[in-house]
């Protein structure tokens, strides 16, 4: 069994509405110093395959086809092994 922990966000160069709206309120509680604000989409799961290659062609083609959408997101992942259930 495999956990992947899935990070999804904006390409460079595409608006980020909710990290503007973000970064506006941090700034009227005072926070001046913050530059960018990007908002992005987190997401775990656990894979029942003992292959790891396996969960990793099944992990790109699901951000590729539903997860993240390619055009205009990014994604990385991280994948581990995990014992039992």
């Amino acid at each position: 069994m495999f956990e992947a922990k899935i990070y999804i966000t904006f390409k460079e160069g595409v608006v980020d509405p909710q990290g503007i709206t973000i970064k506006g309120a941090l700034e009227s509680l005072g926070y001046r110093s913050i530059y960018d604000v990007r908002m992005g989409k987190y997401i775990q799961m656990k894979l029942n395959t003992q292959d790891k290659e396996k969960a990793e062609s099944d992990l790109k083609q699901m951000c590729a086809k539903l997860l993240a959408n390619p055009v205009i997101e990014d994604y990385r992942y991280e994948i581990e092994e995990k014992c039992g259930k």
